[in-house]
């Protein structure tokens, strides 16, 4: 139990370091695309988020989940595609809520809604869903979990000595 704590929080260490390279690249995108670009609002979290979920993958795949398995990346980057999406609704939807539902429309309001509430909702979502579908463990080989049969047959064997 203590070694699986250990793991999972090690795992979650890096995967909350990848997120905070991710959220600096997602505000500075937002930011650039809504003040400099004058974009609409939730326009603006899109592109940002599209372009903080490709920098998420490289992370999470090349150091996150580094010993997960690796033999399938199109399926694994079709999941995390979904998952991302998701994310993405649910950061921008507390966005486009507290925006255009409540009328909270300054640039400290936009930023609080979609980088610290819409974030914090999605990122939880994501580290489960990334966990549980995408980086999948690698599966272990018969010979892995299995003795050989001589080494096996040896282990048992009585010591004369």
């Amino acid at each position: 139990m203590r070694q699986k704590l250990q793991r999972v929080s090690g795992e979650a260490g890096r995967f909350g370091a990848v997120g905070a390279v991710g959220w600096v690249v997602d505000t500075a995108v937002f930011n650039l695309c809504l003040h400099f670009l004058h974009l609409q609002t939730v326009r603006s979290g899109v592109i940002s988020n599209a372009v903080a979920i490709g920098v998420n993958y490289l992370g999470n795949r090349y150091w996150t989940y580094r010993h997960h398995d690796k033999n399938r990346y199109a399926r694994e980057a079709a999941l995390f595609v979904l998952f991302s999406g998701i994310g993405m609704i649910i950061q921008n939807g507390v966005l486009a809520i507290s925006h255009y539902g409540f009328g909270y429309t300054s640039p400290l309001d936009d930023n609080l809604a979609k980088n610290v509430v819409g974030l914090g909702l999605a990122s939880g979502f994501r580290f489960w869903a990334y966990r549980k579908w995408v980086f999948r463990k690698q599966p272990q080989s018969v010979s892995d979990s299995y003795p050989s049969a001589p080494a096996a047959v040896l282990a048992r064997r009585p010591r004369r000595d």
